[in-house]
């Protein structure tokens, strides 16, 4: 494979991935408003989008490797977003006086420390095959194993803000 098709599979997989997730929130807002029928047409082009996503993925070298190399790579994107890429977005946010993006690049930030210790805690037990339950807040994406808390460590968020991951 060339270097312009990866090139271009990894723009597509952005471009994919980028359409699901906007469709995603586009059919909440539907659903909010009582379009259940439009919620239904953006959650399944949505689907559609992760598909392609997926595919392009796939097809992309060293993208995907083993389980545990998988979670090393994981682990690693966690650190960088919170040491490299989520201060940066803070900062100019701050300077910004932006403050509900302020909020969340530092709740983002604080979740994906979270998701790194999650991560390393699974490489070294990966050997023990540990099962656990994982609950996400669905207002910061705050990660819980075993069973929901009371209330969100990051944002507060009450039990029942929590999604159990099945």
């Amino acid at each position: 494979m060339t270097e312009k098709t990866e090139k271009n599979l990894a723009y597509a997989f952005a471009a994919e991935s980028k359409a699901a997730e906007r469709n995603k929130a586009f059919a909440q807002k539907a659903e909010d408003e009582g379009y259940t029928q439009i919620a239904r047409l953006f959650r399944a082009v949505s689907d559609a989008e992760s598909v392609h996503a997926r595919k392009f993925l796939m097809l992309m070298r060293g993208k995907i490797g083993t389980t545990e190399e998988n979670l090393e790579t994981a682990f690693q994107n966690e650190i960088r977003a919170n040491v490299d890429e989520y201060p940066k977005l803070i900062k100019d946010a701050s300077d910004e006086d932006a403050k509900p993006a302020l909020t969340a690049f530092s709740q983002s930030r604080d979740v994906e420390s979270r998701h790194a210790e999650l991560y390393k805690r699974a490489l070294n037990d990966m050997m023990e095959e540990r099962e656990t339950d994982y609950y996400v807040c669905q207002v910061c994406g705050y990660v819980n194993e075993a069973e929901a808390p009371e209330k969100c460590p990051i944002c507060g968020a009450v039990r029942e803000k929590f999604k159990k991951v099945v």
